[in-house]
């Protein structure tokens, strides 16, 4: 067994010198990667731009500050300037829906008692003949099973969806064949009900897929401020809200690897619900925290390996000697040493959650 320490000396670490990253929670996994990206402090980059009433001056428009044109952010993630125009050929919206590189901005923070200086936004907007949106999509497709957690609010006019899931286009194109983890706060809904899926959650027929999705409660409301969390594992997905487990499907858990995407949108349907012009709704973020395994190509989601869980670890070496955990961390997004000198034979073996079992059934009697 690897070597314990207790919570209180618990000692900060370099991502570095971490072999792996184990979670807490009803599914306790191993991760091989961390990413943070920290939105509380960018002063010199806050900007709202002025909301753009013509649709195509909207999708042309430029990002909102130098932030989003550094190697940090484009390295990572890409904003979006596509539109439905397609769906509505189709049917399967009532309005034009415009993402725009100007929805997705960093805004100081004017609350009261504020928990960071800034925070990034993400805006959608009903004007005269169009919704202008705002979604930003992670550029490795290769994310292959993740614990994601977002420190976020949801404010403004009903009609609007915000979101934040893991995604998989079908092949070629087929809806039904597409993996996608959900986890959905509809502005039309009571502020503690949010819609967790794993789609598709709609038969080739049309009927709804109940086993596939929840419209949960919360134990806090999405308009003030708590950490979101998805767990994408081999064989569920598990959502949680300030640590608290909300949602639980094994039904259709996607397999293969995906990106990562958040978006604030409406398409004017039932489901969105449809926006009174010159109303606005926010999706802010003051942080993304990212553990993760990935196979394949970082930037290309074609024909890659499958993971298993079997593999969910450090694969240099077969071992996973330094377990880290950013859960029993005081400091947000600075993991901390939990086990050292982990016998390679306990972690490369068939199933690394009977080491998670272990870890935290001797960290709890510590305690």
């Amino acid at each position: 067994m690897a070597a314990m320490t207790k919570a209180a000396d618990f000692q900060e670490t370099s991502d570095n010198d971490c072999d792996c990253f184990v979670t807490n929670g009803t599914d306790s996994h191993f991760f091989t990667n961390h990413k943070f990206f920290d939105f509380r402090s960018l002063s010199d980059n806050v900007n709202v731009p002025e909301p753009i009433n013509d649709p195509d001056d909207s999708s042309n428009a430029p990002p909102a500050s130098d932030y989003f044109t550094q190697s940090h952010w484009q390295d990572s993630w890409g904003i979006q300037s596509w539109n439905n125009s397609g769906n509505i050929q189709e049917g399967e919206a009532k309005l034009l829906m415009v993402n725009s590189l100007s929805n997705v901005y960093i805004e100081k923070n004017k609350d009261a008692e504020p928990e960071s200086d800034t925070f990034l936004t993400l805006r959608t907007m009903r004007h005269d003949d169009f919704q202008s949106a705002a979604e930003f999509e992670s550029v490795p497709m290769s994310y292959h099973f993740l614990s994601a957690r977002i420190y976020t609010r949801t404010i403004g006019a009903k009609g609007a969806i915000a979101a934040m899931f893991t995604y998989r286009k079908g092949k070629d194109g087929d809806p039904n064949l597409v993996q996608e983890a959900d986890l959905e706060i509809r502005t039309i809904d009571p502020s503690d009900r949010v819609q967790y899926t794993n789609q598709p959650s709609y038969s080739r027929t049309g009927e709804t897929v109940s086993k596939a999705t929840r419209n949960a409660t919360v134990p806090r409301s999405w308009e003030e401020w708590s950490v979101h969390r998805v767990d994408w594992n081999p064989k569920t997905t598990t959502w949680y809200v300030d640590g608290n487990n909300v949602s639980h499907i094994g039904f259709q858990t996607p397999r293969d690897p995906a990106q990562v995407i958040f978006n604030m949108w409406s398409e004017g349907t039932d489901w969105t619900g449809n926006m009174t012009r010159g109303d606005a709704a926010y999706m802010q973020i003051q942080w993304i925290e990212l553990l993760y395994n990935s196979t394949g190509d970082a930037t290309t989601n074609g024909n890659v390996r499958r993971e298993t869980e079997t593999n969910l670890v450090k694969r240099e070496g077969d071992a996973c000697k330094m377990v880290c955990s950013v859960d029993e961390s005081h400091k947000i997004g600075v993991a901390v040493l939990v086990a050292s000198d982990a016998p390679s034979s306990v972690m490369g073996g068939s199933s690394p959650l009977g080491f998670a079992a272990a870890f935290f059934v001797t960290l709890f009697a510590i305690l």
